[in-house]
């Protein structure tokens, strides 16, 4: 490559319908093109505040410890881990698809020792195995899973889950990436205790930030350990003091401010519409969706009653390169849609329909994309 070649970059516009990231609204654009200040600025400051309470209510909870971490979810999965345990720590983890293989990791890499609890992949974790798991494992401490599972399009029972980790005298460790924002997710009502989420699936904006909830009984067992914790970035310790209430706030970071601006106005629009109005709209477009989709002959991965209305797993109808019909659609139509991963790859198609890009609008034009092509294969 001729540096001297290189110009200014101009992405195409396209329709993003895959597992994320989804489209961003152009409200959100607009509030990241706004002048930059500094971090110390006491209106920057006086933002944060108000995106802890907009966290607040997207989360549906009233923990003091309710911040976006600047970084993507990846990292907000990391965090919640590295905190949370300690050498030795005993840890459940519940994996029904890709993310909870990477709960695993996190638990081996902090040290501690991991006891999975496995369902197959396009199902729901199931209550009674880790019920009974935590009958054989009494010293356990932490019990992980994810509620919406975005490499099949599962979601579980978090209620149900939280309780029985509960029961056990384990905290809950719960990925929301995918759920937050376009299915129920409700912290407190369900006793979650340490939750990460990611900006840039149902709230519609730029993926780099990662919406995390501690509840005061996660916040005393890392306020308790006996070792500091390993990433200093991520130490919540330090992270909590950064993200205190006006004066008190201690320097940490150079906070991505564009990038909160954008977040910020995204919460507000969730307000805006409400959240249970989003929920509903959801829920709405993902059963239009489905009409559509039968309609051509093509069916689910997962049953109707664990399917997460936001990301859907379409099986790839047998002959059909699933590979030429995306790279159809992203060439011809400037539509992107996913592929499956793991021990899915190359068998299911992932369709979004996340935050901004839930509209009858993408709705028609992927499904009359898909007919034409899948009518051409």
């Amino acid at each position: 490559m001729n540096i001297n070649e290189i110009q200014s970059f101009v992405p195409p516009v396209r329709t993003l319908m895959g597992p994320g990231p989804s489209d961003v609204h152009p409200r959100v654009l607009q509030a990241m093109a706004r002048p930059t200040i500094g971090h110390l600025d006491s209106n920057f400051v006086d933002m944060m505040d108000e995106l802890k309470v907009l966290l607040q209510y997207a989360f549906q909870t009233e923990n003091a410890l309710t911040i976006p971490l600047s970084a993507p979810a990846s990292a907000g999965m990391e965090c919640c881990f590295v905190n949370l345990i300690e050498l030795t720590d005993k840890v459940i983890v519940c994996q029904n698809g890709v993310f909870g293989g990477r709960m695993k990791e996190n638990v081996e890499r902090c040290g501690g020792m991991v006891v999975m609890v496995e369902d197959e992949w396009g199902s729901a974790v199931d209550p009674n195995k880790l019920e009974e798991t935590l009958k054989l494992n009494s010293d356990a401490k932490i019990v992980a899973f994810v509620h919406a599972e975005t490499s099949t399009g599962v979601q579980s029972d978090v209620k149900t889950l939280c309780e029985i980790a509960h029961k056990y005298d384990c905290l809950t460790l719960v990925d929301t990436v995918t759920s937050l924002g376009g299915t129920p997710v409700k912290v407190d009502e369900w006793q979650m205790d340490a939750v990460y989420s990611g900006s840039q699936k149902c709230l519609s904006c730029t993926p780099g930030l990662s919406p995390v909830t501690f509840s005061e009984a996660a916040i005393e067992k890392i306020k308790a350990r006996r070792l500091r914790v390993q990433s200093w970035f991520l130490d919540l310790n330090l992270v909590m003091s950064y993200w205190a209430s006006g004066a008190k706030r201690a320097y940490h970071h150079t906070a991505p401010i564009n990038a909160l601006y954008g977040l910020h106005e995204a919460l507000v629009m969730l307000k805006e519409e409400g959240l249970e109005n989003a929920w509903a709209r959801h829920e709405k477009n993902h059963q239009a969706f489905r009409l559509g989709i039968e309609a051509m002959g093509l069916s689910f991965k997962v049953k109707e009653s664990e399917r997460l209305p936001q990301l859907n797993a379409i099986n790839v109808p047998e002959g059909i390169d699933e590979v030429a019909v995306r790279k159809r659609l992203l060439t011809q139509y400037n539509l992107e849609i996913g592929a499956g991963l793991g021990n899915l790859a190359g068998s299911i198609w992932r369709i979004g329909l996340m935050g901004y890009a839930s509209n009858m609008k993408n709705i028609s034009y992927c499904i009359g994309a898909m007919a034409d092509i899948l009518g051409n294969s």
